[in-house]
């Protein structure tokens, strides 16, 4: 069965079975694949699956589709071909032969490896569950707070910097997504090695310093 990954910067962020007809790709929510990133369209691209084939189709998003560094249209995919959206990599796998069920992506952090659902959490699961916040204390939206709900959070400007936190089990992770403007962490440049954030820590990207706590 043909299958995405989709990665952002060196981390698998989600894998998805292409089982419909068309499965849209966007920052709106109703969107199939939600790609929260001010690069990407709310209605950006689909994917259309027709006789065992697969293609992209761009749907007339502002910074275009491109599959293996070229920007498209519509393409019909082959087995390895690599989508870029705004930051995104999507790498496409056709399911046939022996690439089903192989690791070989799997360098980087997986958050979101499947879209089965989760058996539910006990209540002393639930009472650890912690969940982390963002809070600007410097820059144009300073007093702005922000809940770290999602396994990826990526802010800062494309083109210029763009940066990530990323969660994994009760813990918060920063790293450099693209750019060469590095955030700073307590003053300290981040690279794409992500970075463990703690109570309190402050992270300055492109002028814009946010604070971080988890309760």
């Amino acid at each position: 069965m043909p299958k995405i990954t989709i990665k952002l910067g060196s981390d698998i962020i989600q894998e998805v079975l292409l089982t419909k007809e068309r499965t849209t790709l966007g920052r709106r929510p109703d969107s199939d694949v939600v790609m929260e990133n001010m690069a990407v369209s709310g209605r950006h691209a689909c994917l259309v699956l027709e006789d065992q084939h697969v293609s992209i189709e761009d749907l007339g998003s502002t910074n275009g589709t491109y599959v293996n560094g070229s920007a498209v249209k519509r393409q019909t995919l082959q087995d390895g071909d690599v989508v870029e959206i705004g930051t995104f990599k999507i790498k496409f796998l056709s399911g046939s032969g022996d690439d089903e069920g192989r690791d070989e992506d799997q360098e980087g952090l997986t958050v979101n490896a499947s879209l089965m659902p989760t058996p539910p959490a006990s209540p002393a699961e639930q009472a650890a569950d912690l969940v982390g916040h963002i809070k600007v204390i410097a820059g144009p939206a300073a007093g702005r707070e922000l809940p770290l709900t999602k396994m990826v959070t990526t802010f800062g400007k494309p083109g210029v910097a763009v940066a990530a936190i990323t969660r994994r089990d009760q813990n918060y992770f920063v790293h450099l997504v693209e750019g060469v403007d590095a955030p700073l962490l307590n003053g300290t440049p981040v690279g794409q090695e992500p970075r463990m954030l703690g109570e309190g820590d402050q992270i300055t990207l492109s002028g814009t310093v946010l604070q971080f706590s988890q309760c």
